[in-house]
C-alpha cells in the first residue's frame, strides 16, 4: 500500500511538474534548456513537507516556511517562477562553485542539477532551524551532494572560495564586500538588491574596482537578517483600530512633513492623466523611484480603499514623489473601447498640481526614452570610499559599504535632468 501511495504522488507531481515548466516557459521566465531540464528534474513538492502537492507546483506561489511573533514571514520557499527567472540570470555552468545565500532547498538543488556532479553547491542561512529543515528536505529528495551550512549573509562563505556565482535569496539592502572578495575572476552575482524601496534581482560583475548590471528583474524577497538587515521606516499617514491603514514606506534619510501629509490625504485630491499607456510597469516604477527627488511608496489597507480613502493602485504600493506637504501617487484607468489602460496620478496638498504635473511628466518621459529598452537602467556599485568626482552621473545612493549609482545613458538628453544628485539611504 505504501509503494502505490507513493508511487501514486510521484506520478501526480510528474504530471503537475511538467504543467508547471510549460506555463513558465510561456511567460518566457524559463528561456534555456538547461534550467528547463533541472525544473523539469527537481521534486519540488519535497521541499514543502505539509504542504498540498498542488500548492507547490503552482509557479507564482511562494510558501512561507517561518513566522516571527507577529506573524512575518522570516523565511520562505521562493515562488518558481522568479527562482528560474534568476538561474536564467546567473546561469550556472557544469563544474561551476556557487553558494546560495538563503537555504529552503529546492533552488540549492536546482542549481546542482545545472553544475553537474563536477560542481559545488553550497547553501547558507543564518536561521539553526532552517538549516536543520532544508538538511531534511535534501536528504528526502537524495541530494546530500548539497552543502547546507550556517552563517550571516554579511560575511559570505569563505570555505571554498572563490566561487563562480554567488546567488541571493533574501532581500538584500547592501553589496557586502566578502562577496566581491570572494567571487572569482569573470564571476557574478545574482541578487535582489532594494534601492529607494524598490526591489530588482539584478546581476553584477566585474569591471574594474566596481560591479556593474548586465540584467535587472522585478522581485520580492524575505528581507535579510544578521549583521546586513536594514529595515524600511513606515510613516503612518491614517491610523485605524488595527494600526496604521495608511503608511509611506521610506529609506532615506530626509525630513518629511509628517503632519501635512496627512492633513493632506484627507483633502480633496487632483487627478491628471498623461496619455501613457499602463504596462512594463515594473520599469515605469523603477524609473520613477529613481528620478524622483523624494521619494517613497503609498500602500493601504483594503479597508481604506473601501473606505474611497486611496485609490485602489495604494494596495500593492504605489510609487509616491513628495514635496514638502504634497505628494502624488500612480494609477490607472481603463481607455473606453479599448482593452488598454491610460496611466495618471493622484495628488494631495498645497502643491498638488505642481507635484502632479512634475510625476505626469516623469512618465511622459519614459514612455518617449525608455518604455522599448530592455535593459533601461544601468546599475553600478562603488565601495564606500570612492570620491564623488570619480563616480559616474546618475542617481546616487549611499549605503553602508558601498555608493550605487543608477543612470540611463544613452538617451537623446544624455542622462536624466537628475544627474548628480545624492539620495542617502543611511549607514
Amino acid at each position: 500500500m505504501t509503494t502505490t501511495c507513493s508511487t501514486s504522488t510521484a506520478d501526480a507531481a510528474s504530471v503537475l511538474r511538467e504543467a508547471m515548466v510549460r506555463e513558465l516557459r510561456e511567460w518566457g521566465a524559463i528561456r534555456s534548456e538547461p534550467v528547463e531540464q533541472a525544473a523539469l528534474t527537481v521534486p519540488r513538492h519535497l521541499f514543502a513537507p505539509g504542504e498540498p502537492i498542488e500548492a507547490a507546483y503552482e509557479p507564482n506561489k511562494p510558501l512561507v516556511v517561518k513566522r516571527d511573533e507577529q506573524g512575518l514571514a522570516l523565511s520562505s520557499l521562493s515562488a518558481t517562477h522568479i527562482q528560474v527567472v534568476m538561474l536564467e540570470q546567473a546561469r550556472p555552468e557544469p563544474g561551476m562553485r556557487v553558494p546560495e545565500v538563503g537555504s529552503g532547498g529546492y533552488n540549492a538543488v536546482l542549481i546542482a542539477e545545472m553544475v553537474g556532479e563536477s560542481g559545488t553547491v553550497v547553501s547558507l542561512d543564518i536561521d539553526a532551524e532552517i538549516v536543520e529543515r532544508a538538511r531534511d528536505c535534501l536528504k528526502a529528495a537524495g541530494y546530500e551532494r548539497v552543502i547546507v551550512a550556517r552563517g550571516d549573509a554579511e560575511y559570505g562563505y569563505a570555505d571554498g572560495a572563490p566561487w563562480d556565482r554567488i546567488i541571493v535569496t533574501a532581500g538584500a539592502w547592501d553589496i557586502p564586500p566578502a562577496w566581491i572578495e570572494q567571487l572569482a575572476p569573470g564571476g557574478r552575482i545574482v541578487v535582489p538588491l532594494r534601492m529607494r524601496g524598490l526591489t530588482r534581482s539584478v546581476v553584477l560583475e566585474p569591471d574594474g574596482d566596481h560591479l556593474v548590471s548586465t540584467d535587472y528583474h522585478l522581485c520580492g524577497f524575505v528581507p535579510m537578517q544578521g549583521a546586513g538587515r536594514h529595515d524600511q521606516r513606515l510613516i503612518p499617514l491614517a491610523g485605524g483600530p488595527e494600526g496604521p491603514e495608511v503608511g509611506l514606506r521610506v529609506e532615506e534619510e530626509q525630513r518629511l512633513d509628517v503632519a501635512g501629509m496627512r492633513k493632506a490625504l484627507c483633502a480633496p485630491a487632483v487627478q491628471r492623466w498623461s496619455g501613457v499607456d499602463f504596462d512594463h510597469v515594473d520599469e515605469l516604477d523603477f524609473f520613477i523611484g529613481m528620478s524622483a527627488p523624494v521619494f517613497g511608496v503609498l500602500a493601504a489597507r483594503v479597508s481604506a480603499v473601501d473606505s474611497g480613502l486611496v485609490d485602489p493602485a495604494a494596495k500593492r504600493g504605489a510609487p509616491t514623489l513628495i514635496r514638502g506637504a504634497s505628494f502624488a501617487y500612480r494609477t490607472a484607468r481603463p481607455v473606453e473601447g479599448t482593452e488598454r489602460y491610460e496611466t495618471g496620478v493622484i495628488a494631495h496638498g498645497p502643491e498638488a498640481v505642481a507635484v502632479a504635473d512634475e510625476y505626469v511628466e516623469l512618465l511622459r518621459r519614459w514612455d518617449r526614452d525608455f518604455r522599448h529598452r530592455r535593459p533601461a537602467a544601468r546599475i553600478e556599485v562603488f565601495p564606500a570610499a570612492t570620491p564623488t568626482s570619480d563616480l559616474p552621473k546618475g542617481r546616487l545612493i549611499e549605503k553602508a559599504h558601498s555608493r550605487v549609482v543608477v543612470s540611463w545613458p544613452g538617451t537623446r538628453e544624455g542622462l536624466l535632468r537628475h544627474t548628480g544628485i545624492t539620495h542617502r539611504e543611511g549607514t
